[in-house]
């Protein structure tokens, strides 16, 4: 074969023989190294099966020198030009906490982008579901990832149409950061329609694959992708899925490696919820109402009652109750607005205002008000 190959490329070769996801590749790497493995391929006598991929890519024989300028030369050529990297275990950027898959952990990851992969995912929740997503389901998690944003939170999803589109949009929009792990390579955008969106999350985020370069996004690759999905994050939110639905796979790896999982409720009536109820009735996955539930789960807090209740507004008047819903979660109202929702004369509501901001509920900015974060 000639030479001794060099660990980061022997993974970079597994990554574009072997499938993604393979236990058996996984154990036999970790018992005999990445480079060996990869002898073991080229000279023809891996024990690996036939199902790994490797048996059928690789003429035995191959010699070191051949798989260089076939498979390694034209990748790292290609990463130049897209401006793509490819992270191993032991790198600054590699998320340690991808080893939790054990045998299934990825040889390797192409990440593209502006983030560090490893920073961001410190602070990650994935939020999945339905690719016929309702218009409940995509505003919930428009609301989610926006409100992930604004707490300092990575939203990781998968860039397909429905519930993974509106969660990367809703991070986007609130300013914030977002990641992609896609089915194919990193270089081949998936679905070809959200090729903006895909471009708008590398400008302050990542996208990832453990795909080759060029790889199509087959179907397979989607479901071994979802174990990514769940290993990045510190937690994951099925936010609307049917009874088989791909969500539901993210759910079931991340239960295995004992991430926090939650999932939103639907109408009864609607078979894009039916999924979130199974898993919720069925396989103990918490039940959520709310973005500030699923902070107070994944940072380990009790979940709060409801959105924007607490023990200090058991205390407030009928005015100052009124004033409160009067003021907006997001923008900035002014005076004239909220007296006018509140049914309130100006003196009666700038005096509720007053103490609400007393109380820390709202804040003041500018000429206006807004409701503050509790």
């Amino acid at each position: 074969m000639g030479g001794v190959i060099d660990e980061r490329d022997a993974r970079l070769l597994l990554t574009q023989w072997c499938e993604a996801g393979d236990a058996a590749v996984g154990l036999r790497v970790r018992e005999r190294g990445p480079g060996a493995v990869v002898e073991e391929i080229l000279a023809g006598v891996s024990p690996l099966p036939d199902s790994a991929g490797a048996g059928g890519r690789v003429r035995p024989g191959t010699s070191l020198g051949d798989a260089m300028t076939r498979w390694i030369e034209p990748a790292r050529a290609t990463a130049e030009r897209i401006g793509a990297r490819y992270v191993v275990p032991g790198d600054p950027e590699w998320p340690t906490q991808l080893q939790d898959l054990r045998d299934r952990s990825p040889w390797g990851l192409w990440v593209a982008g502006a983030g560090n992969l490893r920073l961001l995912a410190l602070r990650s929740i994935s939020v999945v579901g339905a690719r016929s997503a309702t218009a409940y389901g995509e505003s919930i998690a428009r609301e989610l990832a926006a409100h992930l944003a604004e707490s300092g939170w990575l939203t990781v999803s998968g860039g397909a149409f429905g519930i993974d589109a509106a969660a990367h949009r809703g991070a986007i929009a609130a300013a914030g950061t977002t990641a992609c792990v896609l089915a194919g390579g990193i270089d081949v955008p998936y679905p070809r329609s959200h090729a903006d969106l895909l471009a708008r999350i590398r400008e302050t985020g990542v996208l990832v694959s453990e795909a080759p370069l060029g790889g199509a996004a087959m179907r397979h690759r989607f479901l071994t992708r979802n174990r990514l999905i769940a290993a990045l994050s510190r937690g994951t939110v099925l936010v609307e899925a049917a009874v088989r639905s791909g969500g539901r796979s993210t759910v079931r790896e991340a239960r295995e490696i004992n991430r926090v999982v939650m999932a939103f409720p639907g109408p009864v009536t609607s078979p894009m919820s039916a999924g979130c109820h199974v898993v919720i009735r069925d396989e103990g996955v918490h039940l959520v109402t709310s973005p500030r539930e699923v902070l107070a789960l994944v940072e380990g807090r009790l979940a709060p009652r409801d959105e924007g209740h607490s023990a200090v507004e058991d205390d407030l008047d009928w005015r100052q109750r009124r004033v409160l819903d009067a003021v907006p979660v997001r923008r900035v109202a002014p005076l004239s607005s909220i007296a006018s929702l509140s049914g309130l004369g100006m003196t009666e509501a700038m005096a509720a205002l007053g103490m609400l901001d007393a109380l820390g509920l709202v804040a003041r900015k500018g000429d206006g008000w807004v409701r503050a974060r509790t």
